[in-house]
């Protein structure tokens, strides 16, 4: 099984094997791999499967994602590649089989700070100076990938916007829904959206959803711009670069 390998300075910290599920970093000590500097966001980036692909995805974080010294927001990772995260580096390594579950590393003290500080070393900017030199080589060039989005408009839910990088997203109440639903009486299961070769669809829950103002009668395949209804809730599916 590969591996990442959190390291700060010479010293490795952390091994997390990588498995089916996504690979959390951040400051939160519910991360997957928590990292205890003000210099790292709450929830700064995640690593994950998609398409036998491993990718890196930068979550909004305040001081970025560099991927072999280049600022990143999702890229395609190979055995080898260098990810920074504030001043800590974290090695992709997809020779060796990793000896330590991931929920090992789930018990790190929780943050006494909210707030995310600014990281301005020279080190930093001279990586946004080759960032910005670089242009479109800091992103996925030709095979750019483009992110499938859940934006909220209307109701109540966990968060304002979802990026699906799994093949099953969860519409719903239940604590393994990926869209929390927030309401008395709504279901575990609302909806579902599954991810097929060709696209992705909108299926039943124990609700029927509307897709642009029309009740579904099955799996219905999802077009950039639909809007989702599911009880109170109003979904814009988007794709962003």
């Amino acid at each position: 099984m590969s591996r990442l390998l959190l390291k700060f300075e010479n010293a490795v910290l952390k091994e997390v094997p990588l498995g089916t599920r996504p690979v959390t970093i951040g400051r939160a000590p519910d991360n997957d791999i928590p990292i205890d500097n003000l210099a790292v966001s709450n929830y700064h980036a995640r690593v994950y499967v998609e398409a036998g692909s491993l990718v890196v995805e930068d979550l909004n974080s305040l001081n970025g994602l560099f991927l072999n010294d280049i600022r990143v927001e999702r890229a395609m990772l190979k055995d080898g590649d260098a990810i920074l995260i504030g001043k800590h580096h974290i090695w992709v390594d997809q020779s060796h089989d990793a000896a330590v579950p991931v929920d090992n590393f789930r018990k790190a003290p929780a943050p006494r700070v909210n707030e995310t500080m600014v990281l301005d070393t020279q080190e930093r900017r001279k990586m946004l100076e080759q960032a910005a030199a670089a242009g479109e080589r800091s992103q996925l060039s030709p095979e750019r990938m483009r992110v499938p989005t859940l934006t909220v408009e209307r109701g109540r839910t966990d968060q304002k916007e979802y990026r699906l990088a799994g093949k099953l997203t969860v519409i719903g109440h239940s604590n393994m829904a990926t869209v929390r639903l927030r309401g008395w009486f709504t279901p575990d299961i609302a909806a579902q959206i599954n991810k097929h070769e060709d696209g992705y669809y909108l299926g039943r829950g124990d609700r029927v959803p509307k897709l642009n103002g029309t009740p579904i009668n099955g799996l219905t395949k999802l077009t950039d711009g639909d809007v989702i209804e599911v009880g109170r809730v109003r979904l814009n599916f988007l794709f962003h670069e």
